[in-house]
């Protein structure tokens, strides 16, 4: 064997390669032995973190918490709001694939891949929750995320 990698591979492209280097073997017999072997078919399970590889020491994330507390207080105290805002996941515009079912005459079509540049543009929703008052509200823009969108977001 060779450092060639197996995964992603049917048992019947796995049985066509062994076939090519001269082992005689059917792509049920490679599935029982995979199985054997402790192998079996998976899917990705989102678990690993990302994003910073060096975050500040948990300390630092405190004093963090407990500033941003003592302002909510401060604010809250003198009667202003609080308001705490979220950006939510951005979607595709145009005709693209979403989870979820409506009740219709006809399927509604949409195109086969999501390609980004097959995108009307795309749209970028804000959560904005006002603590004090337990309201909130979504706003949506369709410009790039930026400092100037999300001040335009909190003030409208």
């Amino acid at each position: 064997m060779n450092d060639l990698k197996w995964t992603r591979r049917t048992t019947r492209k796995i049985a066509r390669e062994l076939r090519r280097l001269q082992v005689r073997i059917s792509a049920t017999t490679v599935r029982r032995l995979l199985k054997r072997m402790g192998f079996s078919l998976r899917v990705n399970h989102k678990r690993l973190e990302s994003g910073n590889k060096n975050p500040p020491p948990r300390r630092v994330r405190n004093q963090q918490f407990l500033y941003i507390g003592r302002k909510r207080e401060e604010f809250s105290a003198r009667g202003e709001p609080v308001i705490s805002v979220d950006a939510k996941k951005k979607e595709l515009v145009g005709k693209f694939k979403n989870p979820g079912v409506s009740w219709q005459r006809e399927p509604h079509l949409v195109n086969d891949h999501d390609f980004r540049s097959d995108a009307k543009g795309m749209a970028i929703p804000y959560g904005i929750y006002d603590t004090r008052t337990n309201l909130g509200f979504v706003v949506v823009g369709n410009s790039t995320e930026t400092p100037a969108f999300a001040v335009d977001a909190v003030v409208s």
